[in-house]
């Protein structure tokens, strides 16, 4: 008789309910542990992100569980861009393209308790009790694998970072997300900056203040809503006001007062949103140190133990990185697992990482830096996106960087980045970037009408 090969997972969240659920079914004898018991986890505690799959993450998703849903799916994203301050403030340019794979953005919450629901279905156990150093000590010795996903906190201070792919020290955003209800999902929506209306995201870029995503949103209990989040420049206007919010309210009232200074076009519809009184803790604020992590770590008993997802790899959520980055390690790490007959050594766990690292880890990191603005990529921003405002195939690619940003490895140089354009748009960079013009002025929404 073969004894089931057991594996220990520290936290509850995306990562943990995930890879619980793909260790489980793979045939491995699988404990989660929390310090928050399950309704606590879905009802109590907000999502920490938004959490959006663009395209080919959610085929490794579904190597752990089918897609449940199917609302807050998009198909593209409408960018405008402002440039200057003061009076020299004014529209530089805007894209709409489809994506050419669909998005999903789900509740984080739902996510992980549907995940949690499966996995106790089918037989695994679930302990809510704290784990610090001591007790991950005897959990380890205790069982063939142990895995750490407590996130950017908790126990990620075990594992040390690794300073040669940690290229900040600090915040590069100031963050503030929360979802609001009260306006539907349909091509009316946003109609004035896209054919597809409701079915696009939003991206609204300010270069003195920083970003604003708004997209098509399944919350948990009120189905289909908007999800906001604020990347605000800790230099800029928007970042003190992130210091006022303190409830849903502030923060609704916090955002619609950024859009009415800073994107009037888009404040008729964003005034009609309301939060969410059934979900007190709908919204969040903080900020990011994007930061890589040694991915394993030694018990005081000299047990070895890994990170997954934003243990390992933290990043700022301006590229939507992390949930995807989380579940492509999480479904390559099950079926090396499974496909392993020796014991889950540091070497062999290290290793993994690597690999993880080279698919899509180090990508993730870069994509995120780009769209950051971070100085190395001031030449791929210079270009690619007067190019994207004029050719929408250049637009779809530079998109396309969410889904798969590993081409982006290769775009080193100007002329890589000239290449790249030429090669996207079937015309010389040269002449696609002739044809770019400031945008002048953007459409916008029609005030509600006044009733008397």
């Amino acid at each position: 008789m073969t004894t089931r090969r057991s594996v220990a997972i520290i936290g509850a969240g995306l990562a943990g309910t995930t890879a619980g659920l793909g260790f489980l079914d793979a045939g491995f004898d699988v404990t989660i542990f929390s310090d928050r018991d399950r309704d606590s986890l879905r009802n109590k505690v907000p999502p920490t992100g938004v959490g959006v799959l663009f395209g080919k993450s959610q085929e490794w998703d579904a190597e752990i569980i089918e897609d449940l849903y199917e609302v807050g799916k998009t198909t593209g994203m409408s960018v405008r861009l402002y440039g200057g301050a003061g009076e020299d403030r004014a529209p530089v340019l805007e894209y709409d393209p489809d994506y050419g794979y669909v998005a999903a953005a789900v509740d984080l919450r739902l996510r992980a308790d549907d995940r949690l629901g499966r996995f106790l279905d089918r037989g695994g156990r679930f302990e809510v009790t704290t784990v610090d150093l001591d007790n991950l000590d005897e959990i380890a010795g205790g069982n063939d694998l142990t895995l750490v996903a407590t996130g950017k906190g908790g126990l990620s201070t075990l594992f040390p970072v690794d300073e040669s792919r940690t290229k900040y020290r600090e915040p590069q955003r100031r963050l503030l997300q929360v979802t609001l209800k009260g306006v539907d999902h349909g091509p009316e929506v946003f109609s004035y900056r896209s054919q597809a209306g409701g079915g696009h995201s939003l991206y609204n870029l300010d270069s003195e203040n920083g970003e604003l995503f708004v997209g098509p949103f399944l919350h948990k209990d009120e189905g289909a809503t908007w999800s906001f989040i604020v990347f605000a420049k800790p230099s800029g206007a928007w970042a003190p006001r992130i210091d006022d919010v303190h409830d849903a309210v502030t923060a609704r009232r916090t955002i619609a007062g950024i859009f009415a200074e800073f994107f009037p076009e888009d404040a008729p519809v964003i005034d009609r949103l309301e939060v969410i009184e059934s979900d007190p803790v709908s919204w969040l604020k903080g900020a990011v140190t994007p930061t890589v992590r040694q991915a394993v770590a030694t018990t005081r008993g000299g047990h070895p133990v890994a990170a997954i997802g934003d243990t390992a790899i933290a990043v700022d959520p301006v590229a939507g990185q992390g949930a995807q980055n989380t579940l492509i390690q999480i479904a390559e790490l099950v079926k090396a697992a499974r496909a392993h007959d020796g014991e889950f050594t540091s070497d062999w766990l290290a290793e993994e990482f690597e690999k993880h690292w080279e698919r899509r880890g180090h990508a993730a990191t870069e994509v995120t830096r780009l769209f950051l603005g971070d100085p190395d990529f001031a030449t791929h921003l210079e270009l690619s996106f007067p190019a994207a405002a004029v050719d929408p195939n250049v637009a779809q690619a530079l998109l396309g960087l969410l889904s798969d940003p590993n081409p982006l490895l290769g775009l080193r140089t100007r002329e890589d980045v000239e290449n790249f354009i030429t090669a996207v748009a079937g015309e010389p960079f040269d002449q696609v970037l002739a044809r770019f013009a400031p945008a002048g002025q953007f459409s916008g929404a029609a005030p509600a009408p006044v009733t008397v």
